[in-house]
């Protein structure tokens, strides 16, 4: 599969994306890291947030790839479509995916299902996927933003 075929089947829509829409995404990310280190959140908050960084910077890649996704499935596809921007391996898709996943459960139906650990290991993840994305970015579309 690729992304054309993903577009092909609805799930992702044409996009022409700008610097300083991938500069905004990226931002929005390293904000987001900046806040889960902030004290005083509460493990599910910290893991919410750092999931959202890493979407971000997932969403970043897709832009730059010239998608978006369609409406149906937005945040799953965002993550899925890693395989095909950066190559994120199947296992830190997965793993991103059960985040994506549990945060539900911690955010909006069960506070306290997030424990420390889990916080500590989204935010690890969330990084490095900002990390991978910037420098996959320089590398695969150098111009579109600066070091």
């Amino acid at each position: 599969m690729s992304l054309k075929q993903w577009e092909n089947n609805g799930w992702l829509k044409a996009h022409r994306s700008s610097a300083r829409e991938i500069s905004d995404l990226l931002k929005v990310a390293d904000r987001d890291l900046d806040d889960c280190r902030l004290p005083g959140h509460s493990p599910d908050w910290r893991f919410g947030i750092a999931y959202n960084a890493a979407l971000q910077s997932a969403a970043a890649a897709l832009a730059v790839s010239g998608y978006r996704v369609a409406r149906d499935a937005h945040h799953y596809r965002v993550i899925q479509s890693l395989a095909y921007t950066i190559g994120f391996q199947p296992e830190q898709i997965l793993v991103l995916d059960r985040i994506r996943k549990k945060r539900n459960i911690g955010g909006y139906e069960r506070p306290g299902a997030v424990s420390d650990k889990e916080a500590t290991e989204a935010i690890e993840l969330a990084q490095d996927l900002r990390r991978n994305v910037e420098n996959w970015i320089l590398k695969e579309h150098p111009g579109i933003i600066d070091k």
